[in-house]
């Protein structure tokens, strides 16, 4: 009996010892593809559209910028707005005024390049306010401190269907880690749930902590007081929902012995096309949305409310 356990401890062991080996597999080279990165909104700034092509999984380079295309966005009522090349690959168009478009109107994006044109189109959705931003403290125990976070306070749009993208930031620094992307369908999670005109739901409210661990893998208080936090709830359509989703999906990968039962590797959605069906391929995404935010420092803990 002692020796069919010591065989299968060393049987174990040998399989876990295999589990380590580094792997270098050699992959083929594939053509590469244009990619738009077009993220529209209303806000008085600057709007830019990236132009990049992709690049070979193991190379851990920035992707090449794409030059020299025709870039312009028109709406419903014939206005185009032309982006400039303001250096390789990054398109600008900058307002005059106000924020770009109109929310409810329609959109078309046209690239023009190497002789082909590459189009997609969106409708401009509204954000609902950002009513306020609180803090709250998780009380600390054996395994960590305090732990001070933030909530923002927003109510979901009266008729249902519409779809957001959250942003956050700490100290002006945008928490865009693949484990930070943020989308809500109405109040809640998914189409389907019921939950439109409603305050959105904790879990979404809440996920504006950019959680961290130390050097012994203790978690790490969000914020501290000095800190600020600002959040911006960007509209975007169902299609760019489910991008954002396909993304957080394939990027927020577990690696490991957990990869096994991961979602496996796949390509990501896009709404952007060739209007030649027999040319180049295309991937990337294009939404126009609006955007309400708000933003608050936490000043002292006299700003922490109850749990």
């Amino acid at each position: 009996m002692n020796r069919v356990v010591v065989f299968l401890f060393l049987l174990a062991s040998a399989i876990f010892y295999s589990c380590e080996d580094v792997i270098n597999p050699a992959l083929e080279n594939a053509e590469p593809i244009l990619v738009v990165d077009a993220w529209i909104n209303n806000l008085p700034d600057s709007q830019k559209i990236m132009l990049t092509r992709t690049q070979p999984y193991f190379q851990n380079i920035l992707p090449p910028a794409v030059a020299g295309a025709t870039v312009t966005i028109t709406d419903e009522e014939g206005t185009v707005f032309t982006f400039l090349e303001n250096k390789p690959g990054e398109y600008v168009w900058v307002p005059s005024g106000d924020g770009f478009g109109t929310i409810g109107f329609n959109y078309t994006l046209a690239i023009q390049l190497s002789g082909e044109t590459f189009v997609a189109e969106s409708r401009m959705g509204q954000a609902p306010t950002i009513d306020s931003i609180t803090f709250f403290v998780q009380e600390g125990n054996q395994f960590f401190d305090d732990l001070y976070q933030a909530e923002f306070w927003a109510k979901d749009l009266a008729e249902p269907g519409n779809a957001y993208w959250v942003k956050f930031y700490k100290n002006g620094i945008h928490q865009n880690k693949p484990s930070e992307i943020i989308t809500a369908y109405d109040a809640g999670f998914s189409k389907g749930g019921s939950f439109n005109g409603i305050e959105f739901i904790p879990p979404i409210r809440r996920a504006v902590n950019p959680f961290d661990t130390d050097e012994n893998d203790v978690f790490l208080s969000p914020y501290l007081v000095g800190d600020s936090v600002s959040v911006q709830i960007h509209a975007v359509t169902e299609a760019a929902f489910n991008f954002l989703n396909e993304v957080s999906i394939q990027t927020n990968r577990p690696g490991g012995f957990g990869e096994l039962f991961s979602t496996p590797l796949a390509n990501v959605s896009t709404n952007i096309r060739n209007t030649n069906a027999e040319g180049s391929k295309v991937v990337g995404f294009f939404n126009v949305g609006a955007v309400s935010g708000l933003g608050r420092k936490f000043s002292s803990l006299d700003d922490v409310t109850p749990n």
